[in-house]
C-alpha cells in the first residue's frame, strides 16, 4: 500500500451506486440470475468505466470498480463458490430488534434470504474474478490515479450471511470458505491490485441473535477463530498488498447493540492485513478515535478511519473532514492515515440508493477538499518544526 509522504491520500471502501439500467438487472436477483441476463456484460463494463472516471476526476487517490457487476459486497459468492443451492433464508436475526420492536416491524424492506449452503465449498470463480480485473484494468488506462483495489468477501462474512445446512459446525464452515476463496485473494493480488477484505461480521456478529445471552469474552473467541481463518486464506500473501475493512453494517438503526471497536481491536491487529479500515463518523462511533491512544496502532500498520457517513444525504464540510483526519494524524502519524469512508455506498443494490447517487459523488469530492486541508495543516507544522 502506498503511505502518505506529502499528503493525506483519500480512498473508499468500494461499492458506488450503479446506474439505472445496472440495477434494474441486478436488483432481486441471485448472482448467478443477474450474470445470465444478456446485457449484463456490456451494462457492467459500461459501469466500471464510468465509475474509475469519476472517481480519478475528482482526485481521489486509491479507487476501484465500484462493485459495478456485484448484486451486494457479499452476496456475489453464489457465483465464485460452490455448495450455495439449498432453501433461501436469513440468518441475521438481530439482537437489536428485540430491544426496537415497533421501529423494526416499520421498516419498508424485508430481510432478504439468502440460499443456505447445502454442500461442499469449493472454488469455480476464476473466470469471474479475471473477467472483474480485465475491466478494471481497461477502465485504469489514462487515468492518473495512485493506486487501485479490489474489494473481495471474507470467510466469516459468509457465516454472517449464508446459513449453514451441510458443515458440523461454525468453524468447519468458515474454513471451508476460507480455502476457497483463497484463490480470488490471490488473484486479484496478482493482477497488482491491493486487496480488500471485507469483513463488517467481525464487528456485525455480535448481534445475531444467538449471542443475546453470551458474554464478550465468548463473542471474542469467535473473532479469533474468523481472523485465523484470514490469516489461513491469507497465506503467501504478503501484508502491504492487503487492507481489512471491518464496520457495524452499512444501515441508518439505532445501533446501540454494536460491539465496541475496544473490546476487538487488539484481535483486528492480528489479521495479515497492512491496513485497517474502520467506520469512524457515524453518530455511533465517532467518538472512537479514542480507542488508538489506548490501543495504538502497531507498527506497520495503515489506518483508513471512515471520515465521511455513507448512509446519509448531508454533505460533510471539508473541514469537518479535515478535522477527523488530523485528530488521527495527530494520535496514529500522518504518514500513517489514508482518509476513508465508513462503507460503501452501493452495498447492496436498491432500485433506490439510501444516498442519492449525485449526493455520493459530492460526499466524496468533500472528502478529497477536507483531506487537502488537512495535509496544508499537517505539513504545514512539519516545515515550523524543520
Amino acid at each position: 500500500m502506498r503511505r502518505s509522504i506529502d499528503r493525506i491520500l483519500t480512498t473508499h471502501t468500494g461499492s458506488l451506486p450503479r446506474p439505472p439500467e445496472l440495477r434494474h438487472i441486478l436488483e432481486g436477483r441471485d448472482q448467478r440470475e443477474a450474470r445470465a441476463q444478456t446485457d449484463y456484460a456490456p451494462r457492467v463494463k459500461e459501469a466500471v468505466t464510468e465509475a474509475v472516471r469519476n472517481q480519478a476526476q475528482i482526485g481521489l487517490d486509491v479507487i476501484t470498480d465500484g462493485e459495478m457487476g456485484r448484486v451486494a459486497f457479499s452476496w456475489y459468492a453464489t457465483e465464485r463458490l460452490t455448495g450455495f443451492d439449498g432453501p433461501p433464508r436469513s440468518v441475521m436475526q438481530r439482537v437489536e430488534a428485540r430491544m426496537f420492536p415497533e421501529f423494526y416491524d416499520s421498516l419498508a424492506t424485508p430481510q432478504l434470504g439468502l440460499p443456505a449452503c447445502n454442500g461442499p465449498i469449493r472454488w469455480r470463480g476464476p473466470e469471474y474474478i479475471q473477467q472483474d480485473i480485465t475491466a478494471l484494468r481497461a477502465a485504469l488506462e489514462g487515468t492518473a490515479v495512485t493506486e487501485a483495489f479490489m474489494p473481495a468477501v471474507s470467510p466469516g462474512q459468509i457465516w454472517l450471511n449464508f446459513p449453514n445446512d451441510h458443515y458440523s459446525g461454525d468453524e468447519a464452515f468458515v474454513m471451508a470458505a476460507a480455502e476457497a476463496l483463497r484463490n480470488e485473494y490471490r488473484a486479484i493480488v496478482d493482477a497488482g491490485f491491493i486487496l480488500q477484505l471485507d469483513d463488517p461480521g467481525l464487528a456485525m456478529g455480535w448481534n445475531r441473535a444467538e449471542f443475546a445471552d453470551s458474554s464478550i469474552a465468548d463473542y471474542r473467541k469467535v473473532v479469533w477463530q474468523h481472523v485465523e481463518a484470514i490469516n489461513y486464506a491469507l497465506e503467501g500473501i504478503p501484508a502491504d498488498r492487503v487492507r481489512l475493512h471491518t464496520c457495524w453494517g452499512n444501515q441508518e438503526l439505532p445501533h446501540v447493540r454494536d460491539i465496541p471497536l475496544a473490546e476487538i481491536i487488539d484481535i483486528l491487529y492480528r489479521v495479515n492485513a497492512e491496513g485497517l479500515s474502520v467506520e469512524a463518523s457515524n453518530p455511533r462511533h465517532a467518538h472512537e478515535w479514542s480507542v488508538f491512544k489506548e490501543h495504538p496502532l502497531p507498527d506497520g500498520k495503515v489506518l483508513l478511519p471512515g471520515v465521511i457517513d455513507s448512509v446519509t444525504n448531508f454533505v460533510e464540510h471539508p473541514d469537518l473532514v479535515a478535522e477527523r483526519i488530523v485528530r488521527f494524524a495527530d494520535i496514529v502519524g500522518k504518514e500513517n492515515v489514508i482518509a476513508d469512508t465508513d462503507c460503501g455506498f452501493g452495498t447492496a443494490v436498491r432500485m433506490q440508493p439510501r444516498v442519492h447517487p449525485t449526493i455520493v459523488w459530492a460526499k466524496l469530492q468533500s472528502l478529497v477538499e477536507g483531506a487537502h486541508r488537512a495535509s496544508e495543516r499537517l505539513w504545514a507544522r512539519t516545515a515550523v518544526t524543520a
